[in-house]
């Protein structure tokens, strides 16, 4: 594989083809926030928590460090006030639903997040797609997917008949699910919420 230099945090690093600037963060002992992400699954950047800052000149955009690959020459910010703003207002977001979960908690400690502006939701599931990707790439059963479009998309076996021949063995996606909740439709009762 071919070496590929780029920057981080002001550092060089020496990284390979193939590897995301998740990978490359890690490396240096960066601790990049993320949900989604799974050394057994392809990337897939839904959670955006691992949004970083890539420079070229005067230019910069946010891109999710686990589904971007290292490029020679790339020059990345894993914490400036831009990528900052941005997991504030997702971890908003998660907050609002997820607040009794460990990792949100530890996250918005990290970014200054004590309460969500956002109504509080009943939606537990985060739709990070690890357990959806769990099942297909791992699993090869293909036993759950996603259904639905924008706000009403959520997570659910496909199809249904499918649950008590074949997941009612394995179950692997319970362990997966960085929320450790389910949605309700899977027959899954969702955790108790204050009001």
């Amino acid at each position: 594989m071919n070496s590929i230099t780029l920057t981080i945090d002001g550092k060089s690093v020496e990284a390979r083809s193939g590897e995301t600037i998740l990978d490359a963060a890690r490396s240096l002992g960066i601790d990049v926030p993320t949900l989604c992400h799974h050394k057994d699954l392809l990337p897939h950047g839904s959670c955006r928590l691992c949004l970083v800052e890539l420079k070229q000149g005067a230019r910069s955009q946010l891109v999710a460090s686990c589904g971007y690959y290292v490029k020679n020459g790339l020059t990345v910010e894993t914490d400036s006030p831009r990528v900052q703003r941005a997991r504030k207002l997702v971890l908003e977001i998660l907050f609002a639903s997820l607040h009794e979960n460990t990792d949100i908690q530890r996250y918005a400690r990290r970014y200054g997040v004590s309460r969500s502006r956002y109504k509080r939701s009943l939606e537990y599931c985060v739709l990070c797609g690890l357990c959806v990707r769990y099942c297909q790439e791992v699993k090869k059963a293909d036993c759950i997917g996603f259904v639905g479009r924008g706000v009403h998309r959520e997570v659910a076996w496909i199809p249904l008949s499918r649950y008590d021949d074949t997941c009612k063995k394995c179950m692997d996606c319970q362990a997966i699910c960085p929320t450790g909740v389910f949605p309700s439709n899977w027959g899954m009762a969702s955790p108790a919420v204050e009001s």
